[in-house]
């Protein structure tokens, strides 16, 4: 028993990786308890949020001039990361807009492949009509990713 706890010591001051003693009191860093590296969850589409603000500063010349792409991911982890780091639809200005579109496709009807879409749109109750309004959004927007799947 003494053998194998001594050679069980010796094994723990060497570092595996690089083959040198290590100083007394020094950590090794077991393998086993160095986190997975991160599996990503593919949605079956790209997609992209868009931003409208027809509100701003800047004058619009046209319907959709002032529609910027915000960002395309193609993961569940990307889309978690996007959605916690945004302003919620309730915190919006009056008129902005977010859109969740498949990648490539342009909110907007003039793109052939949006030509004979629709739009969707809500108005939350009085009481609690913010926290309804981010809700509306969120599940909107998990639905559009599931629906896409089947169809």
């Amino acid at each position: 028993m003494a053998d194998e706890l001594a050679a069980a010591t010796e094994a723990l001051r060497l570092d595996d990786s690089k083959g040198e003693e290590l100083e007394e009191g020094e950590i090794v860093e077991n393998p086993a308890d160095r986190p997975a590296e991160t599996k990503k969850h593919p949605l079956e589409h790209s997609w992209t949020f868009w931003f409208d603000n027809p509100n701003g500063k800047q004058k619009q010349a046209t319907w959709g001039s002032s529609l910027r792409s915000v960002y395309t991911f193609h993961t569940v982890e990307e889309f978690w990361c996007l959605y916690n780091n945004i302003l919620q639809p309730s915190k919006l200005i009056a008129g902005a807009d977010f859109h969740c579109f498949k990648s490539g496709i342009e909110p907007k009807w003039e793109d052939p492949k949006c030509a004979h879409g629709g739009k969707w749109t809500a108005q939350p109750p009085r009481s609690g009509g913010k926290a309804v309004l981010d809700t509306y959004w969120l599940h909107t927007v998990l639905s559009t990713f599931l629906i896409s799947v089947f169809c």
